[in-house]
């Protein structure tokens, strides 16, 4: 067995330090395929996973432990509050702990349940200074992308919203196609949204064993999969790609009847008229995100968060050009959101405009651009309300 430091980092004092990578996913056939391989790719690998399945009829949460090897250990976690979700992340923590204590390994992979948003889950391990957070993953079968987004909410919070929290905050794809082939236009589909991520292809179905390669489609990967997990990861920088003012969002593209549309404009929405098409522009795209303000909120950013047909606004904070003019009021605010604000700023209207991204198969361009504009203050409106702005305008 390689020593402690060999292994892993250290800490003050040489405390043991764990490298982890989590690994989410909706379909627990790609999910595993992944994790398979990254067991196969990584010697010294442990993976922890929390089986949600039947945890409210008994009462707790299943725990499980493996390597490459097979089965090491299982236990329960209770449920807190009656949550299978606080369960889960309460006990995770304590079992990494334990595991950076043995000094074995030299990965530990925490495989998320199903549905399981993989956003703070990272956080909470990247505060942990016992912990090194080396990589987050997705896996996706390519050919299920598009029902996944289309799937209607049934109870919570939507399958298609669990898809896309999933699918957008890492910076690694793994591609593990299952029983239907995936076409040309759901990896073209699947890399229009996912600007930030490498994607790998996993090995070819029915051949265990087979390293996973770099995907064609999205951003290529470099090497193959499981250790790309060990390249680091900023959580940080990962939830600020995601944030409305920082949002790193997908670009103009259209592939294999795949479009992406990207909509600015610096009139706000009429709150009347933005209500009334809220369901027609909630259907429009399967996907679609960003930030926008509304005539009626003016100190209001909103986010724009669409799919599954249901499109949710909400406020994300003021815009800078609300902001009180003092040095404190500023500086609170994170660099990155300043230096994006400084890009674009109006002598009048500062940050406030509409910056959204619209990605489907089959998007209607012109018929989206011409509801969208409908929604916008009218010439009139418009000029009434710059001259309301003008008396409270913020020049940086």
């Amino acid at each position: 067995m390689s020593s402690v430091n060999e292994v892993n980092g250290e800490v003050n004092g040489g405390t043991r330090r764990l490298r982890v990578a989590v690994v989410a996913g909706l379909c627990p056939g790609a999910r595993r395929a992944a994790v398979g391989e990254i067991l196969r790719t990584v010697p010294g690998t442990v993976v922890l996973h929390h089986d949600l399945a039947a945890a409210v009829a008994q009462g707790a949460v299943r725990r499980t432990l493996r390597d490459a090897n097979g089965p090491l250990t299982s236990g329960d976690a209770p449920l807190v509050d009656g949550s299978a979700d606080r369960a889960m992340r309460d006990d995770l923590v304590p079992q990494l702990l334990d595991l950076a204590g043995t000094g074995a390994y030299r990965l530990a992979v925490v495989e998320l349940w199903d549905s399981v948003d993989p956003r703070p889950i990272a956080a909470r391990l990247a505060e942990c200074p016992t912990v090194e957070l080396t990589g987050v993953a997705t896996a996706v079968d390519p050919a299920l992308v598009l029902p996944s987004l289309r799937a209607p909410r049934q109870g919570g919070d939507g399958l298609a919203a669990a898809f896309t929290r999933q699918i957008e905050y890492p910076t690694v794809i793994a591609l593990a196609e299952g029983e239907h082939r995936a076409s040309e236009a759901d990896h073209a589909l699947l890399a229009q949204l996912t600007p930030a991520a490498r994607h790998f292809t996993l090995g070819t179905p029915g051949t265990p064993g087979t390293p996973g390669t770099p995907g064609t489609p999205g951003t290529p990967g470099t090497g193959s999969f499981g250790p790309a997990l060990l390249a680091g990861f900023d959580a940080t920088a990962a939830s600020a790609r995601l944030h409305p003012a920082t949002a790193l969002l997908p670009q103009e593209a259209s592939a294999h009847g795949v479009t992406t549309l990207v909509w600015r404009h610096r009139r706000p929405f009429h709150p009347g008229r933005l209500r009334a098409a809220q369901e027609e522009l909630a259907r429009a795209a399967v996907r679609s995100r960003g930030r926008c303000w509304v005539a009626d909120r003016p100190h209001a950013m909103l986010s724009w968060d669409a799919a599954g047909g249901e499109l949710r606004l909400d406020e994300v904070g003021p815009w800078l050009a609300a902001l009180p003019d003092t040095p404190s009021a500023w500086e609170a605010v994170p660099a990155e959101h300043r230096a994006a604000a400084a890009l674009d700023w109006h002598p009048v209207l500062g940050d406030r405009r509409q910056q959204l991204t619209f990605t489907s198969p089959g998007l209607d361009r012109d018929a989206l651009l011409d509801l969208l504009d409908s929604c916008l203050l009218t010439d009139a409106e418009y000029a009434q309300y710059t001259a309301g702005r003008a008396a409270e305008a913020h020049v940086r």
